[in-house]
C-alpha cells in the first residue's frame, strides 16, 4: 500500500478549490496557467495519504491516481442541484 506525504494548497483567487500535490515534488508539475488562476498559493494542510485514508470530500484512490498521472489533483466545491 502506498503512503504519500501530500500538501494541499489554496489560492487567493479560488474559494473552496484546493490543489493536492506530492510533498516531495511540490508545485513543479503544475502548469503556470493553472497556478496563475489560483493567485498567491499557501499550504492549507499537509497529511499522509493512502488508499485507506478517509477524506471528507474526495476518493483517496482517485486523488492518488491523479497525482500519479498529472502530478496534482484538483478538489472543487460541491455542486448543488435544485
Amino acid at each position: 500500500m502506498l503512503n504519500l506525504l501530500c500538501d494541499v494548497y489554496k489560492g487567493a483567487k479560488k474559494d473552496d478549490v484546493y490543489l493536492y500535490v506530492d510533498h516531495d515534488v511540490g508545485l513543479s508539475k503544475v502548469s503556470e496557467e493553472l497556478l496563475e488562476q489560483f493567485g498567491e498559493m499557501e499550504i492549507a494542510l499537509s497529511f499522509t495519504l493512502s488508499e485507506m485514508r478517509s477524506l471528507a470530500k474526495e476518493d483517496p484512490k482517485q486523488v492518488l491516481a491523479n497525482l500519479a498521472k498529472n502530478g496534482y489533483h484538483l478538489q472543487f466545491p460541491p455542486v448543488f442541484e435544485d
